[in-house]
């Protein structure tokens, strides 16, 4: 019997057994597919490579912002060569480390579950003290839409396999791989329409600046609010969709769909109803949030197969620290430990840090908003990407800094910061001791913490 096996080499996998085998050489990991992470093939890197080609179109065809007059001629061919050539390149680094592993601990195949202690792959039994599940997650569409469109309808894992970037595009949904891809294709001088189910875009829970980020992205992009493609059809050119808007029948011609609409787990594939029938439901699953134990059992599921927060460094961080989970079971540690930090690349950037406005709004937690725009802020004048605002929250009792969302120029940077900031639970008067350069964006921050504290004093004086 092995002490561990691993199911799935994406990022938490691959993270889980460089952590494992420092332990034990009793492991086995399998792996359906390719043996490199989503983040590297087809997810955050591919796409940054897009977007900075984008951005960089973008800020040279908007120098005026800067006082530049420039004339120029731009050649978007081999943006999309340039997209595959980098990818290949950040692959190549994670299969070169997977193939140094000895060949015993690592099975290529589909697995699925015979009992709590067994799994099947390739007419193979194997038993296991422990189970990491790690096989992550794959993109959402409508199968009737694929029928018809064929290879018309593509959805994140395609789009970085398009030899040229397309003349149009219908872009389904308005969450955040819908709103990068979006806006990286309409920099890029594609044609790009966005249809959204409602009028929520990216990942702001804040009222105000989710307005804020409907008004300024739709000052750029054609987003079809509240509005779902009512049929689709496959022509001879490309795509035909009809939709209803303000109660017309309109459609739209288009080489490509892109299906942005989110994505779903692979659990399904593993048959963990043969461990307990009610594991069949894959959404009522009964996991620790913080050991990532599934019920009682020593499996321990990782990465985005099931996570409200599907981001590359959480899915690492839970691969590693769920080993020893294993490895002690049934003793159990938290896994979860790690300061919330999540960010959307769009222009301007969305970020969300510790507890969102929407989390600490229904867990009635007193606090206080301090806001600062970004459309006054000198340094953003001076870049010329005046945009967006960033609000932070802080706990009206122990003046505790609890998180924060942005949207606005270069809100990855800030937002990182901040998460560190979280993370050793600093109050705000804390944080208003420490420097704060000039003229720099940071000096934003320092005007929302203020503007926190004078409301906290307030309180304080009236009381």
């Amino acid at each position: 019997m092995l002490d561990i096996i691993i199911i799935g080499a994406g990022t938490a996998g691959i993270s889980a057994y460089q952590e494992a085998v420092k332990f034990t050489q009793n492991i086995l990991i399998i792996n359906d597919g390719a043996w490199d992470t989503t983040c590297a093939r087809v997810g955050c890197m591919p796409s940054k490579v897009l977007i900075s080609s984008a951005n960089r179109m973008h800020d040279v065809q908007h120098t005026e912002e800067v006082a530049l007059h420039v004339t120029m001629t731009i050649d978007t061919s081999k943006v999309m060569s340039h997209v595959r050539t980098l990818r290949d390149r950040f692959t190549r680094a994670t299969l070169k480390e997977v193939d140094r592993w000895p060949e015993q601990h690592k099975i290529s195949g589909r697995a699925h579950f015979v009992d709590a202690q067994t799994v099947e792959v390739n007419g193979q039994h194997y038993q296991a003290k422990s189970f990491i599940l790690a096989v992550g997650s794959t993109p959402v569409y409508d199968k009737d839409w694929k029928t018809e469109l064929q290879e018309r309808l593509i959805t994140s894992d395609q789009v970085f396999e398009l030899d040229q970037l397309p003349q149009s595009i219908a872009v389904i949904g308005s969450g955040v791989i819908a709103i990068e891809l979006a806006q990286a294709m309409h920099r890029l001088g594609v044609q790009t329409t966005i249809f959204a189910r409602s009028r929520r875009v990216g990942t702001l829970t804040s009222p105000a600046l989710q307005h804020l980020a409907q008004q300024e992205l739709s000052k750029e992009l054609n987003i079809l609010f509240e509005t779902l493609p009512q049929a689709v059809k496959r022509t001879a050119q490309g795509v035909q969709v009809d939709f209803e808007q303000d109660g017309q029948v309109k459609q739209i011609d288009v080489d490509y769909v892109l299906s942005a609409t989110g994505r779903q787990s692979l659990l399904p594939s593993l048959a963990l109803e043969n461990i307990r029938a009610d594991f069949r439901e894959i959404k009522t699953l009964p996991i620790d949030t913080q050991t990532k134990q599934l019920a009682d059992y020593p499996i321990f599921i990782v990465g985005d197969a099931a996570t409200s927060t599907p981001v590359q460094h959480e899915a690492a961080h839970e691969g590693k620290y769920v080993v020893q989970n294993c490895l002690q079971f049934p003793h159990l540690n938290h896994v979860k430990t790690l300061a919330p930090l999540g960010i959307v690349f769009s222009q301007p950037e969305m970020a969300s840090v510790g507890q969102n406005f929407q989390q600490l709004n229904k867990a009635n937690v007193e606090i206080v908003v301090g806001q600062v725009s970004y459309e006054k802020q000198g340094r953003a004048i001076v870049l010329g990407k005046n945009q967006g605002a960033v609000e932070v929250y802080i706990d009206r009792h122990s003046r505790r800094f609890l998180g924060a969302e942005l949207f606005t120029y270069h809100a990855e940077h800030l937002a990182t910061l901040l998460a560190w900031m979280i993370a050793q639970e600093v109050t705000v008067d804390d944080i208003l001791t420490q420097p704060f350069y000039h003229p720099t964006l940071e000096e934003g921050l320092r005007t929302a913490f203020k503007h926190a504290r004078r409301q906290l004093d307030a309180l304080v004086s009236n009381a």
